[in-house]
Order: structure tokens, then C-alpha cells, then sequence
């Protein structure tokens, strides 16, 4: 299919099973970078939380997980199946996630990504740059620690 068949739109918490499995597809356990369903669930009700679902017809392919506050927003996580990716759609969420962030009031976006993580190219693509670094901060399951770069951008960028 086309990249034109994919559609953005909002999710919630009846979507949380849907984004686990995408999740669980996309994120290479040995790094230690996916969330577990009760930290999405605690987080998705919270103000200023926001959710963007990539669809393929009904199936959800790609998700992304956002919060603003006080004129700064975050991208918390950002996911697209295995078999969807290098389809442009990370990009498309990216951009969802911009547009959306600055119809919050957002001036400053955010984002950390996982060192060596091959997402790292679409967020430098999209002219954020590194702004951070935290040292041992992802905690792989067989011990392996990797170092987290936090990454920021203007939102008008």
C-alpha cells in the first residue's frame, strides 16, 4: 500500500492494547527502552497527554505518546512496526507530534532516544538537535547499560 493509505488521529485508553503490540514489535528488548502497559495507562489520562495513532486501514501501525506543559512539550514515545518503518510514517507522527505541540502553546519540543537507536536519523532529520546526554540510563536485560540523548528543537523549526 501507499504511504497515502496511512491515516493520523487521536487515541486513548481503548487503544492501549493496540499500542503495546506495536510497541512490543518495534522496541528491541535488549535495550530496555518500552514502556510497560501500566506506566502508558497511568500516564495517558494525566492533562496535557496526548496520543496520535498511525493506522493502515483498522490496524494500528504506529504510535505516538506526547505531553506539554508550561510552553515545552515531549515526546514520549514514538513507535512504528517492524514491517511499516521506512515507510515515512515515523515522520509522519513526528510531525503530527510538532503541529500538535505547538496548537498547545508549545515553543520548545523535546525528545530522548536511546544512543546508537536508528530513530536517531529521522529526529536529526527533522533538525532536532543534542542537547544532553545521560550516562547508563537504559538498562538493557542482560545487564547492558546505554546512554540516553536528550534532543530539542524550536517548535516554530
Amino acid at each position: 500500500m501507499s504511504i497515502s493509505a496511512i491515516t493520523l488521529g487521536p487515541g486513548g485508553i481503548a487503544d492501549l492494547d493496540a499500542v503495546m503490540n506495536v510497541m512490543d514489535d518495534s522496541f528491541d528488548p535488549r535495550f530496555g527502552e518500552a514502556w510497560t502497559a501500566s506506566q502508558c495507562a497511568g500516564l495517558l489520562p494525566m492533562p496535557g497527554v496526548w496520543l496520535i495513532l498511525a493506522r493502515e486501514g483498522d490496524a494500528v501501525i504506529g504510535f505516538a505518546l506526547s505531553r506539554a506543559v508550561a510552553g515545552e512539550a515531549e515526546l514520549l514515545l514514538l513507535a512504528v512496526r517492524r514491517g511499516a518503518q521506512g515507510r515515512g510514517i515515523g515522520r509522519m507522527l513526528l510531525d503530527r507530534f510538532a503541529e500538535e505541540a505547538k496548537g498547545r502553546g508549545a515553543t520548545r519540543l523535546h525528545l530522548e532516544v536511546r544512543e546508537g537507536n536508528h530513530a536517531l536519523g529521522l529526529y536529526e532529520r527533522a533538525q532536532f538537535t543534542l542537547v544532553g546526554r545521560r550516562r547508563n540510563y537504559y538498562s538493557g536485560r542482560a545487564g547492558q547499560t546505554y546512554d540516553a540523548l536528550t534532543l530539542a528543537k524550536n517548535a516554530a523549526a
